[in-house]
């Protein structure tokens, strides 16, 4: 596909609506970067155009839950504005809150309930996956090369630096047992890759800073 028509024009203005006044972790740019990068890769990759909606839309209904905004009114939105198949797919890729029987989910659980639910998720899921983490963790890999103190990139995240780079590891291991074999999963292993050399080389440097202040 091309990348443009109406559909995702509205899907663009869709998400800017929800993502209003939300920033990118750390920095102050608008939360919208991300999912139009998520489209761009799956354009890149050739994606159908109800994928690549799906990617503009990944994060609304986990990320613009206010007052006036429910899941359920999100995803009823999402479905009568884009279709079923959008709505399946932006539902396998969003992180849950409850359990099957209705149990709280802590954040860990809600991690390995993402990764379980992505054995019955569509191939279109695995590819927003994949964008997604591919994104996400490019952009960390680009900002620790471009900073002098890794710690206020690390410092980002809840789960500190090994929680975070675990986690894209799990999810690339996770995809690729299951079988995902599409091209976009041969970047996200090197992207994975440089964020874990990324991490080893902040501990070593923890380390060579260490032994300095021994001396």
């Amino acid at each position: 596909m091309n990348g443009y028509s109406d559909r995702i024009n509205h899907a663009l203005a869709f998400a800017a609506k929800h993502h209003d006044r939300q920033v990118r972790k750390g920095t102050r740019l608008p939360y919208l970067t991300h999912p139009a990068n998520v489209a761009i890769i799956l354009t890149r990759y050739g994606r159908d155009e109800d994928t690549v909606i799906a990617g503009i839309l990944h994060d609304v209904i986990e990320d613009c839950v206010r007052e006036n905004h429910t899941r359920d009114m999100l995803g009823q939105r999402i479905g009568d504005k884009f279709g079923m198949e959008v709505l399946d797919t932006v539902l396998a890729v969003t992180q849950r809150t409850l359990d099957d029987h209705g149990t709280d989910l802590s954040s860990q659980e809600r991690k390995d309930d993402y990764l379980e639910r992505l054995a019955d998720a569509s191939d279109s899921a695995r590819w927003v996956c994949a964008a997604d983490k591919l994104h996400n963790a490019g952009t960390i890999v680009a900002d620790l090369k471009r900073t002098i103190d890794p710690d206020t990139v690390w410092g980002r995240f809840n789960v500190g630096r090994d929680g975070t780079v675990r986690w894209y590891r799990r999810v690339y291991e996770r995809l690729r047992d299951l079988s995902f074999s599409a091209p976009i999963m041969d970047e996200l292993r090197r992207v994975v890759e440089s964020l874990e050399a990324a991490a080893e080389g902040h501990v070593a440097g923890e380390g060579a800073t260490s032994s300095s202040a021994r001396r």
